[in-house]
């Protein structure tokens, strides 16, 4: 008995031990992230704002929860913020918790001419396992047409292609935005979200 006892002590201290040592990992400035305005909390690509959390393997929650929290304290925030939290959420395997957030991401379809809505859309379906809803909206997004706004760069073989500096090759985008995401969410239909997102996921366009 007194065996079994201390078996069942050193095992509760081991799991306190690895979550403490998770907590220590993913904890962050609260106060410091909350306080960035809107394109350093959100926008600050690679490591910046709440994306130092978010990158850290592990600390997806903690990142949905900054974010929660900045919503909070920002209510005026843009679509985008609450994307990424829904995004943080489906990263962890919250895939039920996400998928409201994500929702709240819709833009108003009268101003939806890149397919976000689809393509929003597709996630959704992704994380509820609706493989015919899936496929739905990725042929809806498949099928957005190019755009002819001012300031549109040139499509090229489907891509946009972006100038650079003189010399060096445009920065080449497939269009429709997202939707080498969102086949890759079709080929991994079934992962986990973590995986079906990744590069290994989506077509080979090289």
């Amino acid at each position: 008995m007194k065996k079994i006892l201390m078996i069942s002590f050193f095992t509760a201290f081991s799991v306190n031990a690895t979550n403490r040592q998770d907590a220590d990992r993913c904890a962050y400035d609260r106060e410091a992230l909350l306080s960035l305005d809107e394109k350093a909390f959100d926008q600050d690509v690679p490591n910046g704002g709440w994306r130092k959390i978010g990158n850290m393997p592990g600390c997806e929650a903690a990142a949905a929860e900054l974010i929660a929290a900045y919503r909070e304290r920002y209510p005026d925030s843009s679509s985008t913020v609450a994307w990424h939290q829904g995004q943080m959420l489906a990263f962890s395997g919250m895939n039920k918790q996400a998928i409201p957030v994500l929702e709240s991401s819709k833009k108003d379809p009268a101003q939806d001419v890149a397919g976000w809505n689809h393509y929003v859309d597709a996630t959704i379906a992704f994380l509820s396992g609706d493989k015919e809803s899936l496929e739905r909206a990725r042929d809806q997004l498949a099928n957005v047409p190019y755009g002819s706004a001012p300031g549109m760069p040139p499509l090229v073989d489907g891509f946009m292609e972006f100038p650079t500096q003189p010399g060096q090759p445009p920065i080449r985008m497939r269009w429709p935005l997202n939707i080498d995401v969102v086949d890759g969410l079709v080929k991994c239909f079934g992962k986990a979200y973590s995986e079906a997102y990744g590069p290994s996921c989506r077509p080979d366009r090289s």
